[in-house]
């Protein structure tokens, strides 16, 4: 059935479906999971500690975009490649945990949220953003 703008009537084109959300949180548990194990066999990425801070899958479900984050350690770029070469296998992980038709492509991206918020933190902690932060508006408008 369709609706106005013939768009399919319950779809909404603000955001991801319902189902999306729930396979992409189902994915970064089980993700999650398997770096909190850390059994790889890569020596690049033996000894990390990575999480999985989101993922975002696509309408179809064939692709998943992996938010990651090294702890402790701010330069996740080193082990991107290390997680690219690893993906197949994390995917075949994915196939036998979850039931889906077909597990989804993997794709990894460093998360830098982390990083934006103690930029931000920083700045708000300058003296001369405390000073204009501690002011008090009724004393200025006198």
């Amino acid at each position: 059935m369709r609706g106005p703008a013939g768009k399919l009537a319950g779809l909404s084109a603000s955001g991801p479906s319902q189902r999306q959300l729930r396979v992409a949180e189902e994915i970064r548990r089980v993700l999650a999971e398997i770096f909190a194990r850390n059994s790889f066999r890569d020596p690049n990425l033996a000894r990390e500690n990575l999480t999985v801070t989101e993922v975002r899958i696509s309408p179809d479900l064939k692709h998943a975009t992996s938010f990651i984050a090294r702890l402790g350690h701010s330069d996740i770029e080193q082990v991107l490649p290390a997680l690219r070469r690893v993906s197949p296998w994390l995917r075949s992980q994915l196939a036998h945990t979850l039931r889906l038709r077909a597990a989804p492509e993997l794709h990894f991206v460093p998360d830098t949220s982390l990083d934006y918020a103690m930029e931000v933190d920083a700045l708000l902690r300058r003296p001369e953003v405390l000073r204009d932060l501690d002011e008090d508006p009724d004393e200025t408008e006198s």
